[in-house]
């Protein structure tokens, strides 16, 4: 029932309009209060039942810490080597990051230039599904012989993980504006690059957002992958090179270490993202703006 509906049935029970109306707009900024509260809240209290639920595994069947390490000791270690894994940590991040603002940047302008050359996009898409659907494990070891850096190696590796859910999804809302728009466009005699920017760009924003949400969790799994497949060891190497250097000295709660900073790395990314496109549609789009 809408707002006005409630209001003319409370004026025909002769109750006061205004108070009614007070009280629908207080019971729906509660609920609002509420979901806010609970997005955060349940989350984190599943992570909080599922820690505690790994300590009683670990206490109760006294499993050693050299094979399952409870969260007391992997949450030790991680003080003990934090500057060890941080500093491994930076070296990964920032891999990660180069490759997805390379990816961004050549998976834009190439869905930029498939919008405006269909020959072009016929020419060129085959061989930017061959490199998504290549495994990278099996053409990283090629890479890394061709190239001299190991820098420049991890960091093509990781940007062919991140660079097709740019380019597909972006040529995809370059490609699904309105049709009617499209129309009135050409009626008005609009340019290539008017309608390009005007009316193309705009309707592929939620599209290359999302992409870009997609991205930046794989530019983290290849920058991990391709240190793996590099080899980079010593002060250059990342969590990846920690996480080898570990198993190879059975250092296992150095290894839950590493793999929680991995993680809590990629949630920063998947947030950092969600955020951007949070800020960037919810003026606009109906995939942001709030329910009433």
């Amino acid at each position: 029932m809408s707002a006005i509906d409630y209001a003319r049935g409370a004026a025909r029970l002769g109750h006061d309009v205004p108070l009614a109306l007070d009280r629908e707009e207080a019971s729906r900024i509660r609920r609002r209060r509420v979901e806010r509260i609970g997005a955060w809240a349940l989350p984190i209290g599943v992570v909080a039942l599922t820690i505690y639920a790994w300590h009683l595994l670990v206490t109760v069947n006294e499993i050693p810490h050299y094979i399952l390490p409870g969260p007391d000791v992997v949450a030790q270690q991680l003080f003990e080597d934090w500057g060890l894994l941080t500093n491994a940590l930076g070296v990964t991040l920032r891999i990660t990051v180069m490759a997805l603002a390379t990816a961004v940047v050549l998976g834009g302008g190439l869905a930029v230039l498939f919008s405006m050359s269909r020959w072009v996009e016929m020419s060129l898409f085959p061989y930017a599904v061959i490199l998504q659907v290549t495994p990278i494990v099996a053409i990283a070891p090629l890479i890394f012989i061709y190239v001299e850096s190991p820098l420049v190696g991890m960091l093509i590796c990781a940007w062919i993980v991140a660079f097709f859910p740019i380019l597909s999804n972006t040529t995809l809302g370059l490609r699904s504006a309105d049709r009617n728009l499209e129309d009135l466009f050409t009626i008005y005699g609009a340019t290539r690059w008017q309608r390009l920017r005007h009316l193309q760009i705009p309707s592929a924003m939620p599209y290359f957002l999302g992409g870009l949400r997609i991205a930046g969790g794989l530019s983290l799994i290849g920058a991990v992958v391709a240190e793996f497949a590099g080899g980079v060891a010593g002060q250059n190497g990342g969590l990846a090179f920690r996480i080898l250097e570990a198993s190879y000295r059975l250092n296992i709660p150095r290894m839950f270490a590493a793999l929680l900073l991995i993680a809590l790395a990629g949630v920063a990314i998947f947030g950092i993202t969600t955020l951007v496109n949070h800020l960037a549609l919810r003026k606009w789009h109906e995939s942001a703006l709030s329910r009433e």
